[in-house]
């Protein structure tokens, strides 16, 4: 299923899925020397949104709760990626603890935990699920909507060690994004693989490093393709709202963030109005996210601003999403793990516009057909059409996400600056 694309200004988008299959060789080398210089993150997802004249990721997640989503047929290809990224950690891995977000029960979570149980079971693995919480002394049953069960059991720290009783790890996985701050039984791990490493929790990660790491991964890959990166790219700068003149700030970046946007869509002759996108500079879960189209309307949200967002925001050009599914709004969301895309759904609104945050309350999600597509591109077919060449295209993006989250963990690496000093 190709999703139809509501917009009369298709022929970029169309353009950019032909110049993309058309130096397919060159873009998987390229990424294969990016690869072989730089880690991948060990799992990510990746919000996009099609305007039709352009592509672009609009949140990488670093620790992505949505693997439940994905179908039976994409499971076999995250068992691949799960082997290949164990194998290039931890060898002769035997026993994975997972430890998922504290104190979130509601079912849609509890079944994403499940599929990663399902997903490194079948890749060789024993698995544990270790609860963050202190307050936890006893295991605890956890029931499935499938009416299956999850055991989720205390934590105990032994030395430079974390592990259940009875079950002693050499990798740990993360699936919570430390939001409000690192936890003292995660500190000093020196003798186990922790994944994600603890600067990718939203407690010292930005958004707005993200960006700037996409800017430069974008810039590099349009070289490649001898196109405009900003097809790729959604424009970004981040801002304190500390101070009095937080505010003034803030409506000086959107009105510039707005000039520049126009002038792009005078370049390619788009007639729609551009808005931006405040949101936090951390994670939120999709909450306080405003839309802007004209920097004067900031003012009557002064009051709840920093309420909503906290005091540091990126202000982002905003990315229309012009694709349906069963005429309601959609944005395509891609899975990875390693350095594979793995799978992706649409998360589908019926409430939202298409110039909205669509990861609210409401939000339902329909698988993507990548399960066909991932590997096996149709070069040669009428640009728009073709399910496996929409979602290979999309992989490719999503993947430049990843490469990105990367770099900006490379340049955040407090390892790294202590051994540099």
């Amino acid at each position: 299923m190709v999703p139809h694309l509501i917009t009369a200004l298709n022929g970029p988008i169309n353009e950019l899925e032909a110049r993309i299959l058309e130096s397919m060789p060159a873009t998987e080398r390229w990424f294969r020397l990016e690869w072989m210089e730089h880690t991948p993150t060990f799992y990510a997802s990746v919000d996009l949104r099609n305007a039709g004249f352009k592509l672009a990721p609009v949140d990488t997640n670093l620790f992505p709760s949505g693997f439940n989503h994905l179908t039976d047929a994409m499971l076999p290809q995250a068992v691949q990626a799960a082997m290949a990224a164990i194998e290039k950690i931890c060898p002769e891995a035997r026993n994975l603890l997972l430890i998922p977000e504290p104190g979130v029960r509601c079912s849609f979570y509890l079944d994403h935990l499940a599929t990663l149980v399902r997903i490194f079971t079948q890749a060789g693995l024993n698995v544990r699920l270790g609860a963050l919480d202190p307050a936890q002394t006893e295991p605890e049953e956890l029931r499935l909507a499938n009416g299956g069960t999850l055991l989720i059991e205390p934590l105990v720290r032994k030395r430079g060690r974390l592990m259940l009783k009875g079950f002693d790890p050499c990798t740990i996985l993360l699936n919570s994004d430390l939001a409000t701050g690192t936890p003292p039984q995660l500190m000093g791990l020196h003798e186990q693989y922790l994944l994600p490493p603890l600067h990718a929790g939203w407690g010292m990660r930005r958004k707005s490093q993200h960006f700037r790491a996409y800017e430069e991964v974008a810039k590099r890959f349009g070289k490649l393709l001898g196109m405009d990166p900003w097809l790729i790219t959604p424009m970004s700068t981040s801002v304190d709202l500390h101070g009095k003149k937080g505010l003034e700030a803030l409506q000086t970046a959107a009105d510039a963030q707005l000039t520049k946007v126009r002038r792009k869509y005078k370049e390619y002759g788009i007639n729609e109005k551009p808005f931006v996108i405040i949101k936090s500079d951390v994670g939120s879960y999709g909450r306080g996210v405003m839309t802007v189209r004209d920097a004067k309307d900031i003012e009557a949200l002064a009051v709840t601003l920093p309420e909503n967002l906290g005091q540091e925001v990126i202000v982002q050009e905003g990315v229309p999403t012009h694709e349906r599914v069963h005429e309601a709004v959609a944005e395509p969301v891609v899975y990875m793990m390693d350095r594979y895309v793995v799978g992706g759904y649409y998360r589908v609104h019926a409430n939202r516009g298409i110039d909205e945050n669509l990861n609210a309350p409401g939000a339902s999600y329909v698988p993507l057909a990548f399960a066909e597509s991932l590997n096996l591109p149709r070069p040669g077919e009428k640009p728009g059409v073709s399910a496996p060449n929409r979602f290979y295209m999309y992989g490719v993006i999503g993947r430049l996400a990843m490469l990105a989250a990367s770099y900006e963990l490379e340049a955040t690496d407090p390892q790294a600056e202590a051994e540099a000093a």
